[in-house]
């Protein structure tokens, strides 16, 4: 640590329903104690249900919001979200160049939990050949790993690494595949340049997760603007949202897929094995 303020910028889409993109982002940043800042991309009009439509921010505006930013705000880490267009992703991809926003967290949202998509099919190949040879570390889920590799949902932890090792082989510095959308237990499988490594933790039984991928990813960016490297971010980051999912067992927001408690104790922890 340094004596300058962390911060940590998302880029990402809105949820007027709190639980997840930008107000998801800014609330998990707030647990770990960094500042946050945040340049919308798109707005939703979404709940614990469903995604009933979308608005994309002007990608030219997208692009003068982080210029503004990073114009003023000497920011720590950034992570990205919710693009929603190729034209999207080219002009974010452009001005994370521009301004020089590292280290980056690249989360390439695709479908929302409700299962309403996201990221159009030809924004994918624009993800996987511009955005993400950026990244410092890329957080796919199962679904998003096997739409960026061509292969089939991986279903075992080596089947994970294989995947997360085709995207480093892509330009990522580090891609943390997670696997939450598996069963038995939860395992996140980090692979880098140095090696592979699982972080694992006890399924919890609830259906309040939503958000749970956004508050991954910004947990790590938290981490990562404090100065960890980035087997302990992602190592907190997983304590993080283990801690938000049982605590939000018992949140009763929404009649649908509910939010995870943000209010949970970022409690450092060692997932792994």
């Amino acid at each position: 640590m340094t004596d300058r303020t962390p911060i940590a910028l998302t880029i990402a889409g809105s949820d007027p329903s709190g639980g997840a993109g930008i107000q998801a982002d800014l609330k998990t940043f707030a647990a770990f104690k960094v500042y946050g800042a945040a340049v919308l991309t798109a707005l939703t009009a979404q709940n614990t249900r469903g995604v009933d439509g979308v608005m994309g921010v002007p990608p030219d505006f997208i692009a003068q919001q982080i210029a503004s930013v990073a114009s003023d705000l000497k920011v720590s880490a950034v992570k990205t979200g919710m693009l929603g267009d190729t034209a999207t992703v080219e002009a974010v991809a452009r001005a994370i160049e521009r301004h020089g926003l590292h280290p980056l967290v690249v989360d390439p949202v695709m479908v929302a939990t409700s299962g309403d998509v996201l990221l159009s099919p030809d924004a994918i190949a624009a993800v996987r050949t511009i955005l993400l040879p950026l990244a410092d570390l890329l957080t796919p889920n199962l679904h998003e790993a096997a739409k960026l590799t061509g292969q089939e949902i991986a279903v075992t932890p080596d089947q994970m690494a294989s995947q997360g090792a085709q995207l480093l082989a892509l330009g990522a510095k580090a891609v943390l595949v997670k696997g939450g959308h598996g069963s038995g237990d939860a395992v996140d499988v980090l692979v880098t340049p140095h090696g592979t490594r699982a972080y694992t933790s006890p399924r919890i039984d609830t259906r309040n997760t939503h958000g749970t991928g956004c508050t991954l990813s910004a947990a790590v960016a938290a981490g990562l603007a404090r100065g960890h490297d980035v087997e302990t971010a992602v190592g907190d980051a997983k304590a993080y949202v283990w801690q938000g999912l049982l605590a939000g067992k018992s949140l009763t927001v929404g009649s649908g897929n509910g939010p995870l408690d943000h209010n949970a104790r970022p409690e450092q922890g060692e997932w792994g094995h």
